[in-house]
Order: structure tokens, then C-alpha cells, then sequence
């Protein structure tokens, strides 16, 4: 009965010890999940590495191969990579935690498209496959460079993990699936992410100016109603917010209630005074009205 158990252990271990030969800090998950299994400091027993005080998960991250093995005996633990320690910058693509609809942009898409944007190849290094279907993009740091954790901040649906951040680890399975790698080695973090990072530049808000909207009076409303609702999209929300209001009101296209242009001319200001880019709110808005005229069913079965 215990076999499978003892089998997924030693699979875990092996994959903390691989992590660990590569110079990377390691630490433990609680077993399916992506939370750390360490105590808090209001429970530490104040021996062991924590003896001088109490020391948090990036402090407890560990290469020692005996530390490792004591650790992933007592149970199947995922594993956890600091990757400030690690000398590592993990961009992670992340997927729309809302897409009913199906098209709304992934992390993927748009850091392919700030590369494009910025005229720059999409990097080839390790990439990690989440069990969400999302992925990590492993990067050696540069040395002398503290970056921390962003969110958003490269591009929606982008974050990155550095200093103060963890990613969990190839070998680590939770409810969702496994986190699958390939061997590549990280590649060096490009020049111009780190100028990024290091100097990120707010986007310029444009102030919105309402167009001239002629049409029905429900495809007006709602062209009206969709269009606060991406100005007031919160952080880092604001590309899903926009394929969302596009999608919705691109059935009164479909209907004949409203003409196109017009849709795409009021979603692209109210895009771009929110701090998307002209490039992105065209992408989205495209991508959005396209899906919907094709999926819009008849005005009376709606």
C-alpha cells in the first residue's frame, strides 16, 4: 500500500537533488500543493538552522545534499526553488484566470508580443511547464544586479520571480498536473529585460475622449457600459478586461444594432487611457470582436 508513496517520494527527492546540483536553493512544499511546508515563525523551535533566530523559507533554501535527503524522507514534498539564492530570474507566463470565452490573451502571447514591440527575439532557455498549462521561463541573473519580483509589470499576464520569490520546481505535481522541463540550461537574462526591470517605464495614460457612437439604443449602452468598465479595470487586469467588454458587445455587430469601426474606435481609446498600448488594445480588440460575431447566436435566442 505505501509503494506508490515511497515511489513519489524518491522521484521528489531525486528531482530536489537535481535542482540542488545546479547550484539552486531548494526547500520544501507541502505534498500536492505550492505552499511552503516550513513553520512560521511563532512556532519555531529555534535549533537546527535556526538556532541563531528564526530563519524564513528563502533563508532556509538549501543546496546541502543532506539536509535534502533528511528533508524528503519524512514525506513526498514538492519542491520549492528560491531564486534570488539560485542566482536565477524566472519570467512566468501565466494564464487568464477568467477566459470564458477562449480568447483572451495568455502570458505566453504577450510577452511575445513585447518582444516584438521592443524588436527583440523571444529568448530560447529552460522553460518549465506549469500544471496550469502556463510556463517558466528560467534565467541566470546578472551578477551584481538585485532584481526582486514583479507583477504585470513587462507585460499583462507576466510576472517575474527574484529576490523574495520562489517558483516550484520540475518534478512537483499538485492537483492541476506536473511540472514538466526539458535539460536546457538557463540562458543569461537578455540586456533589455533587465533595462525593464530595472527601469520600468509607466505607460503614458491618455486621457479618454468619448467618439461619436451611433447606433441602437441597447448597442450604445452597452458599448457605453463596457468601455467604464475597462477604464476602471484594476491592475494588471486591464488586456483581460478589454477582450471581455469587446466580446460582449461584439453580438450587437453581429446583429447589425452597431457598425464595427465604431466598437473598435471607442474600445481602443478606452484601452489605451487605461495604459494599454495601442498595439496591444488592437490585438485584443481584434481577437475579441472577431470571436464573438462568430459565436453570436440569433437575437431571438439570445
Amino acid at each position: 500500500m505505501t509503494q506508490p508513496t515511497d515511489n513519489r517520494r524518491e522521484a521528489l527527492l531525486a528531482a530536489a537533488l537535481d535542482a540542488a546540483g545546479r547550484g539552486w536553493h531548494v526547500f520544501p512544499l507541502r505534498p500536492g500543493t505550492k505552499r511552503p511546508a516550513l513553520h512560521g515563525e511563532a512556532t519555531c523551535p529555534r535549533t537546527g538552522p535556526c538556532a541563531g533566530g528564526h530563519r524564513k523559507w528563502e533563508q532556509r533554501a538549501t543546496t546541502d545534499p543532506n539536509r535534502i535527503r533528511g528533508t524528503w524522507a519524512r514525506a513526498p514534498f514538492n519542491i520549492g526553488i528560491a531564486t534570488g539564492p539560485s542566482g536565477l530570474l524566472v519570467v512566468d507566463l501565466d494564464l487568464p484566470k477568467d477566459n470564458s470565452n477562449g480568447d483572451a490573451p495568455c502570458g505566453a502571447a504577450t510577452f511575445e508580443a513585447l518582444c516584438e514591440r521592443t524588436g527583440q527575439p523571444v529568448p530560447t532557455t529552460r522553460r518549465v511547464r506549469t500544471a496550469s498549462g502556463g510556463g517558466h521561463l528560467y534565467f541566470a541573473a546578472p551578477v551584481g544586479v538585485r532584481l526582486t519580483n514583479t507583477a504585470g509589470s513587462l507585460a499583462p499576464l507576466v510576472d517575474t520571480r527574484g529576490w523574495g520569490g520562489y517558483v516550484v520546481g520540475a518534478g512537483s505535481t499538485t492537483p492541476a498536473g506536473p511540472y514538466i522541463t526539458d535539460d536546457t540550461a538557463p540562458a543569461e537574462l537578455p540586456a533589455w529585460i533587465v533595462r525593464l526591470l530595472e527601469e520600468p517605464t509607466p505607460r503614458p495614460v491618455t486621457p479618454f475622449a468619448w467618439p461619436t457612437i451611433s447606433g441602437s439604443r441597447a448597442a450604445t449602452a452597452a458599448l457605453e457600459r463596457e468601455c467604464r468598465t475597462v477604464l476602471a479595470a484594476p491592475e494588471g487586469e486591464g488586456n483581460i478586461t478589454l477582450n471581455r467588454s469587446a466580446f460582449k458587445v461584439g453580438r450587437f455587430v453581429a446583429w447589425g444594432d452597431i457598425v464595427r469601426h465604431v466598437v473598435e474606435e471607442a474600445f481602443q481609446g478606452a484601452g489605451e487611457a487605461r495604459g494599454l498600448t495601442a498595439a496591444e488594445c488592437r490585438a485584443t480588440i481584434r481577437s475579441a470582436l472577431d470571436s464573438s460575431i462568430r459565436k453570436a447566436r440569433p437575437r431571438d435566442t439570445a
